[in-house]
């Protein structure tokens, strides 16, 4: 099999590569809400700079672990018939 290494490559598939050719504008948004304009290898609209938990207070630090990590819900008991009298009911019953 012959393989092509030219521009007619291009046009028989997509392009087969691992950087883009030319740079994209991006809005990259800093973890204090800043943001920048840049250019970015790939087309993106924004990046987000990731948050140092080191450097927050421990509260807040939980708060965000536990809205990131959800606790596991917990089993509902089931209802029982023990309690319910059924004499009251006895109108609905089909003869």
């Amino acid at each position: 099999a012959c393989v092509r290494r030219n521009s007619n490559r291009a046009a028989i598939s997509h392009l087969h590569r691992q950087l883009y050719g030319r740079l994209y504008p991006v809005l990259l948004v800093s973890t204090d809400g800043s943001t920048v304009r840049l250019r970015y290898s790939e087309p993106k609209r924004i990046l987000m700079m990731p948050l140092d938990s080191s450097t927050l207070p421990e509260a807040e630090r939980k708060a965000r672990l536990r809205r990131h990590f959800p606790s596991k819900p917990k089993a509902k008991e089931e209802e029982t018939f023990e309690g319910i009298d059924l004499d009251t009911y006895k109108k609905f019953w089909k003869k």
